[in-house]
C-alpha cells in the first residue's frame, strides 16, 4: 500500500489517490475485521487510503456551490474515516456502499456551515430541502408558481417551505460594517444593530437616572412644605402617561383660596428648591 507524502497541489493529490489500488472483497473483510476486533490502526489506514478516490469523485459533484474542491475533499475524508471506524464487516456490505452516506453527510455539513454566513438550513428537513432545491434549480431565475407546486408535491413539503428556502438561497450576504468610499463610511446595518443598553457608560447613566427618579425625587419633595409639595405633585406628578391630567393653576388657587399667580410663584420657588437638592444628590 503506497504512502501519500507531501503533494504540491490538488491535481497531484488526485493523481496519487487514483493510483492506489482498490481492495478485493476478501482483503477488505480481513482488514475491517482486524481493525474492529483488535483496533489495528494500520488496517484502518489501508481501508481509508483505498477509498480516497471515492471521496474525490463524490466531492466533484458539489463544486457548484462555489467552495474549494480541496476543502470538499478534506471534509469528505473526515466522513470516510468515520465510516471506517463504524464499519461492520459482518453485515456483508462493501465499505464503498456504507461510506457514501458518511462522506456525503460530512460534505453537506461543510456546505451548510460555509455557503452563507447566516445558515440557510438548520433542521434536518430544511437541509434535505436545501440540497433538493439546489439540484432542481438550474438557473438564477425564481421558481414559477407552478414549479413551486410541482416541487412541493415531489418533495412532499408545503409550498411555503419551498418558497422560504428559495428566498434563503437566493438572498445575498450583507456586510454589517460600512464600506469607506471617498473618505466617508457608507451606512450599514451595524449602525442600527448595535446594542448600547449594556455598555458600561450606558449602564451607569441609566442607574444614575433611576436613582434620581426614585431616591432623589423623594428627597427633593421632602424638603418642601406641605402646600408646596401638594402643588408640585398635583401639577407634575399626578399626570397620565401622555402628559395630560395635571391640576391647573386655577384649580389649585380655588383649593388654597389664593390667586392663580400666587400658586405659580409657589410652584417656581418649589421647583428651584428641588432642583438644587437634585443637583447636590447627583454629585
Amino acid at each position: 500500500m503506497p504512502v501519500l507524502g507531501h503533494l504540491g497541489d490538488l491535481n497531484a493529490y488526485i493523481q496519487a489517490v487514483n493510483r492506489i489500488p482498490m481492495l478485493q472483497a476478501h482483503e477488505e473483510q480481513q482488514l475491517a475485521a482486524d481493525y474492529r476486533e483488535h483496533g489495528t490502526l494500520e488496517s484502518a489506514r489501508k481501508l481509508v487510503l483505498s477509498h480516497l478516490r471515492l471521496v474525490v469523485s463524490i466531492a466533484r459533484n458539489y463544486l457548484g456551490y462555489g467552495l474549494p474542491h480541496a476543502d470538499l475533499i478534506q471534509e469528505g475524508n473526515i466522513g470516510l474515516m468515520k465510516a471506517v471506524k463504524r464499519f461492520d464487516p459482518e453485515q456483508n456490505v462493501r465499505l464503498v456502499s456504507y461510506a457514501i452516506h458518511w462522506i456525503k453527510a460530512e460534505i453537506h455539513e461543510y456546505i451548510l456551515r460555509n455557503w452563507r454566513i447566516v445558515k440557510v438550513a438548520t433542521t434536518k428537513a430544511q437541509r434535505k430541502l436545501f440540497f433538493n432545491l439546489r439540484r432542481h434549480k438550474q438557473t438564477m431565475q425564481a421558481f414559477t408558481s407552478s414549479e413551486i407546486d410541482a416541487l412541493a408535491k415531489e418533495l412532499n413539503v408545503k409550498r411555503e417551505d419551498v418558497r422560504e428556502m428559495e428566498t434563503r438561497m437566493t438572498s445575498g450576504d450583507m456586510a454589517l460594517e460600512g464600506q469607506i468610499e471617498d473618505g466617508e463610511e457608507s451606512f450599514a446595518p451595524i449602525s442600527y444593530l448595535t446594542d448600547t443598553q449594556h455598555e458600561p457608560t450606558e449602564v451607569l447613566a441609566n442607574r444614575q437616572l433611576d436613582r434620581l427618579q426614585s431616591d432623589g425625587l423623594s428627597s427633593a419633595l421632602d424638603t418642601l412644605d406641605a402646600r408646596s409639595r401638594r402643588i408640585v405633585e398635583a401639577r407634575w406628578l399626578q399626570v397620565d402617561d401622555n402628559g395630560t391630567g395635571g391640576a391647573t393653576l386655577h384649580h389649585l388657587a380655588a383649593e388654597f383660596g389664593v390667586s392663580a399667580e400666587r400658586i405659580r410663584q409657589i410652584e417656581v420657588s418649589a421647583m428651584k428648591k428641588m432642583r438644587n437638592t437634585l443637583t447636590a444628590y447627583a454629585a
